[in-house]
């Protein structure tokens, strides 16, 4: 694997604390960047909030993290587009309530960052409850919903449909020759780590993954070609995550195919279970089994793994994964977003229940709700609490990053 840096690239040793300081970095930007990336905090303040608040909602397997940028377009093996959960670290058997929360105050941070008036927020509410109860009306096919999907969306969901091999690799990587640059994002692995992705793909379950996708044959030939330690995301910072640079070789073939491969540690949930929950122990596979349940076309391209005695989960990249990026919102489209995405949590919720607990769940979220506002007084009284106890943080937040930046 080549290991040739075009600038200096830290050392395992030298990663954690160069990594706590990006962390702080990313969560100091904006409120919103500071909610996507507080999944302990959201925890905490809800249960501060009192356990009685939200409703008892069935336990299924839920996001557990569900903010904007946790929703995507996703593509199947077959190349099939559909917009679903795309990150499923914080997966659990859990109180659906939960992911409606946590898309709410995204939402309804996004809206304070674009300087929505309040009311419009309250719209956002209404929106959240009526596409999410949407997913009961039509058979968990989503396709049938009628949602209309808002101009963020429909813009990425066409930029997906037309990328290729290349537009990944420029946009990942930074080329498409087969070697991964080292510099700001990709760092150099140690002697072990290179060790240890090797071994990990010589796995014939694992090399499957770079087999089943785009009819490539199933007796390929799979070789690491380079791996470089990842940096990215925010909350995850910190923990293993590296991209690996496959080559994949049809006997009698010339060259290779060339696929990415995402490589990331598989940490405990701050979501809390419910009581009653029998998950796996081994967090990869807890990761694994709820990405099967609530993303489909995720789930069934990934595989759970350890590494360096670490419990780690694995996919290819496709060009059609992308990241739904909400930063600012229009009074017109804020009502249009928060409808369509609670639809896509709806239908990964209710795909998980049978009708008994479909009916008792739907007549559950229609407790609470006053004559003036169509959202329950339980969602409006979550967020708005949470909004007040989130800003206060970030502003904390911001305070010591600037002491500790300019002391």
């Amino acid at each position: 694997m080549k290991q040739e840096a075009t600038e200096v690239s830290p050392t395992a040793e030298e990663r954690a604390e160069m990594l706590e300081r990006i962390r702080l970095r990313k969560m100091a930007r904006s409120s919103h960047a500071y909610v996507r990336g507080s999944t302990q905090q959201f925890y905490e303040a809800l249960a501060a909030l009192g356990g009685d608040q939200l409703p008892d909602g069935p336990p299924v397997w839920i996001c557990g993290d569900c903010h904007v940028g946790n929703l995507g377009p996703v593509a199947d093996a077959s190349g099939r587009l559909r917009i679903q959960i795309r990150d499923l670290d914080q997966t659990v058997i859990g109180n659906p309530a939960h992911d409606l929360v946590r898309l709410a105050l995204s939402l309804a941070s996004a809206a304070r960052g674009s300087n929505l008036p309040g009311v419009t927020t309250a719209r956002m509410l209404e929106a959240i409850m009526d596409g999410y109860e949407s997913a009961f009306d039509h058979d968990f096919d989503e396709a049938a919903s009628g949602i209309e999907q808002p101009a963020s969306v429909r813009f990425v969901m066409r930029k997906a449909s037309k990328r290729t091999w290349k537009h990944l690799a420029r946009e990942r990587i930074g080329d498409t020759r087969p070697n991964i640059p080292l510099g700001k994002r990709f760092w150099r692995t140690s002697a072990d780590e290179r060790a240890a992705i090797t071994s990990l793909f010589a796995d014939h379950t694992i090399a499957r993954l770079a087999t089943m996708l785009r009819s490539r044959e199933d007796d390929a030939t799979v070789e690491v070609v380079d791996a470089a330690y990842w940096m990215k995301g925010c909350s995850s910072l910190g923990k293993l995550r590296f991209a690996v640079l496959l080559s994949v070789s049809s006997k009698g073939s010339g060259n290779g195919d060339l696929c990415l491969m995402d490589v990331k540690e598989a940490v405990p949930a701050a979501a809390p279970a419910s009581p009653e929950a029998r998950m796996p122990d081994d967090d990869a596979t807890r990761v694994l089994e709820g990405a099967r349940s609530l993303s489909p076309f995720l789930g069934e391209r990934m595989r759970a793994a350890h590494m360096l005695e670490r419990p780690v989960f694995i996919r290819e990249l496709l060009p059609q994964d992308l990241k739904l990026e909400i930063e600012r919102l229009s009074e017109k489209e804020a009502t249009k977003a928060a409808r369509f995405l609670a639809s896509v949590v709806g239908f990964a919720h209710v795909r998980q229940m049978d009708s008994a607990t479909r009916s008792a769940w739907r007549v559950e979220l229609g407790k609470n709700r006053s004559k003036s506002l169509d959202a329950p007084s339980w969602l409006w009284s979550s967020v708005v609490e949470l909004l007040v106890n989130h800003e206060g943080e970030y502003l904390e937040h911001c305070r010591r990053y600037a002491i500790d930046t300019t002391g």
